[in-house]
């Protein structure tokens, strides 16, 4: 299928990467720029600031309360962004989504980014606020089941790398993970996947630019062996929490996401795959709008509720 006309439309208008090396600061004020004021955003019952007081230092936190209720599952959110770019702000609409849609009460972890704070700095971050959400449910009002953990891009490779390290921890909170188009596998040789070359160019996010956008992260000391970098590489994925995993079609990242979960599956864990026709990367975050992308909500609530 081709790219969903109205993606197309705004692919096409994309103007030029300008030339040189990227610029981390020029790029994070460029996106903070386009996030719409407090007014115009999608409103919930409650949406608040705090720092998370964690065994790596404090976090800082957005908590989305949906509606008035005594108690709440509990959904921990790790934004994209390649590791160097996002914010509780630029990923403020996906948060609020999954809350509305979910029902869930959402943690948005702000973690500290690449290339001013080295590996694995972001991801110690992601997890202890898993681990800070469930000793303080108390004050989060959380009903004492549902602790999901969700991610798009690379926070769905932080989410991935998470539940990983819960697991090795003995920490069996964690009852859901999602992952929303992951990059699971940095290392970007071509012939490791098909989609690498086949939705090479002209789909938004181009195979020549994994490397580039990376490059912050890697070189902050972030080993690509390493499956806490890419988690489709940790040997043993036994025990792991339930996955859903979603792709686009048109997004070289496609078939590492799809092969995890395939590698989920095998190892006996119930992991649920669901590809978006017509979508390249970052679909939910950039055009979750369009109704047939706005769906990857509903499944996730679906999921969560299962």
């Amino acid at each position: 299928m081709p790219l969903h006309p109205d993606i197309a439309r705004v692919v096409a208008g994309l103007p030029a990467p300008p030339p040189g090396p990227l610029n981390p600061e020029a790029m994070r004020a460029g996106d903070e720029s386009q996030v719409p004021p407090v007014a115009d955003r999608l409103p919930l019952h409650s949406v608040e600031d705090l720092t998370a007081q964690t065994a790596v230092g404090q976090v800082p936190v957005r908590v989305y309360t949906p509606v008035d209720a005594e108690a709440y599952g509990l959904l921990v959110y790790f934004h994209g962004g390649a590791f160097f770019l996002g914010s509780l702000n630029t990923h403020d609409h996906v948060a609020r989504s999954l809350a509305k849609e979910t029902g869930l009460k959402v943690v948005s972890v702000g973690y500290r980014l690449a290339p001013e704070h080295a590996f694995p700095a972001g991801l110690e971050d992601c997890y202890a606020v898993v681990r800070w959400a469930a000793e303080n449910g108390e004050r989060l009002a959380w009903d004492g089941a549902t602790l999901a953990i969700a991610g798009d891009s690379s926070g769905g490779t932080f989410g991935a790398a998470v539940a990983g390290m819960a697991h090795d921890d003995g920490f069996d909170r964690i009852t859901h993970q999602v992952m929303f188009y992951p990059s699971l596998d940095l290392d970007f040789d071509v012939d490791r996947y098909a989609s690498l070359r086949e939705n090479a160019v002209g789909f938004g996010l181009e195979t020549a630019g994994l490397k580039p956008f990376n490059a912050f992260y890697l070189d902050s000391g972030a080993d690509p062996a390493d499956p806490r970098v890419s988690p489709i590489k940790r040997a043993d994925l036994t025990g792991l929490p339930p996955a859903l995993i979603i792709t686009g079609e048109l997004d070289p990242l496609r078939d590492e996401g799809e092969r995890y979960g395939q590698k989920l599956k095998d190892a006996g864990v119930d992991a649920t795959v669901s590809r978006y026709a017509g979508a390249g990367h970052g679909f939910v975050q950039h055009f979750s709008w369009i109704p047939e992308y706005h769906r990857a909500y509903a499944e996730t609530r679906d999921f969560l509720a299962r």
